[in-house]
């Protein structure tokens, strides 16, 4: 990995599981394109910037013994310092995912960039320091079915590797993946994803102080309530 800045005037606690946050550089055309229309594709990036920027500030807060994000593109001023970049490999999304898993090594948190809701209570769980104990995998499902957080206590790409992604059945398949390999399965709280406009102004209403939902209120001319 290679660091990208320096640290943190207030520097994150440190802990025993890596945290990944996989993403896209939010550049227009190449993100959230579900939200074009109403949104242009300018406008969609500028979302998915805030949104990003949401999840990596509550990321930066969190207890971790590492905290990187794996990136397809190319780091920007949205990028905070202490936080490291790990290219994205080749491939679909589940050898993406899968990828990012192999190489770390010890329990491994990762998260989309679509849910800029979450807060540290909502990772709580699998950070704190008996997360692991008697669990094998941690599982964030989310309301479209699919899944906005997965970890493992030990981070085998075989265990995404195959499962369908971006369907309705995801979150499903993954789920049962890790139950048919004989892993103790705990749940994180069930979320939304921001993909469509609808999704765009649920989510910011549940987090109306976010960059997110400041976003929001700015293109659309309308404050979040």
């Amino acid at each position: 990995m290679r660091a990208t800045g320096a640290a943190a005037a207030r520097p994150a606690a440190a802990g025993s599981t890596n945290l990944l946050v996989i993403c896209k550089e939010p550049l227009p055309g190449r993100v959230k394109t579900r939200l074009t229309p109403p949104f242009s594709p300018a406008e969609a990036a500028r979302l998915a910037e805030a949104a990003l920027g949401d999840t990596l500030g509550t990321v930066g807060e969190l207890p971790a013994a590492r905290r990187a994000v794996v990136l397809d593109g190319a780091p920007g001023p949205w990028l905070p310092p202490g936080i490291e970049v790990v290219a994205q490999s080749a491939g679909g999304l589940d050898e993406r995912l899968a990828a990012a898993f192999g190489a770390c090594t010890g329990p491994t948190l990762l998260i989309g960039m679509d849910t800029p809701q979450i807060t540290a209570a909502d990772l709580a769980p699998v950070l704190s320091p008996a997360a692991w104990d008697g669990c094998d995998a941690w599982f964030g499902p989310a309301e479209d079915g699919g899944f906005w957080a997965l970890g493992l206590a030990d981070p085998d790409p075989e265990l995404l590797r195959g499962v369908p992604m971006s369907v309705p059945e995801t979150g499903a398949v993954q789920r049962r993946r890790l139950v048919d390999a004989g892993l103790t399965v705990r749940d994180l709280p069930r979320l939304r994803d921001v993909d469509t406009a609808a999704d765009a102004v649920a989510v910011a209403a549940l987090a109306p102080y976010g960059r997110f939902a400041a976003e929001l209120a700015r293109l659309t001319g309308t404050a979040v309530r």
